[in-house]
């Protein structure tokens, strides 16, 4: 049985994919990989592997919260690191076999530190971000769409129990070349932007995993009542 890779987002304008894009020059030296502009979204409901019936009820189901919604603006002020607080993860055994001729002390550290203690110099950040204000009519429409899709007997889902914060991927960092970098010569990312879009369709999306990344593909949209 064919399964698909699928999430439920909201696309942006080209011209603020484009404009986002382009902060990439800002930072060339930065070790990430950088998500191509057509692929520039926000993620309202991640879930996961479906089956063609599991597809049709997600279509469904966002078709319902669609016809519930008026289009809406939302502003993009501020490209940093992120997740606040979540940085990538390492392996303690890699690390010290990359790392044991190269930086000796960065090994030590690993051993030394206790239980409770967080290197935060030596934890690389997962992602650049960019996110957004805090928007009810956002928090309203990804409520929405979770409490359908919690119900829903025929699709498996589950919630995000963290508050939502919407945020567009801008690039991935690569935990290993950013360790290499000495700490004070890493880029610090915190640009103060403003960008305004009008939100007016939410989309059902098909992940494909390729290795230079993932290709996204639009597999239903569906307009806001307006």
């Amino acid at each position: 049985m064919q399964k698909h890779r699928i999430f439920i987002a909201v696309n942006l304008p080209e011209k603020i994919r484009n404009k986002l894009a382009g902060y990439k020059e800002k930072w060339p030296g930065l070790p990430a990989r950088w998500t191509n502009p057509e692929n520039l979204h926000i993620t309202l409901a991640f879930i996961g592997y479906a089956s063609d019936e599991e597809l049709v009820e997600a279509c469904e189901i966002a078709k319902k919260v669609a016809e519930k919604h008026n289009p809406f603006s939302v502003n993009i002020n501020k490209i940093c690191y992120g997740p606040k607080n979540k940085p990538a993860y390492i392996n303690e055994n890699e690390a010290r076999q990359n790392f044991l001729k190269s930086s000796p002390s960065f090994v030590k550290a690993l051993d030394d530190r206790s239980d409770d203690c967080s290197f935060s110099e030596n934890k690389p950040p997962r992602m650049v971000w960019a996110t957004g204000k805090k928007s009810k009519e956002f928090s309203t429409l990804k409520n929405d769409l979770d409490d359908l899709l919690l119900e829903s007997q025929k699709i498996r889902f589950s919630a995000d129990s963290k508050e939502f914060s919407s945020h567009i991927t801008l690039a991935r960092i690569r935990a290993w070349e950013w360790l290499k970098i000495e700490p004070e010569e890493r880029p610090e990312i915190d640009e103060d932007i403003d960008m305004n879009f009008f939100i007016d369709s939410t989309e059902v999306m098909e992940s494909e995993l390729k290795r230079g990344g993932s290709k996204y593909e639009i597999i239903e949209s569906f307009s806001f009542e307006s």
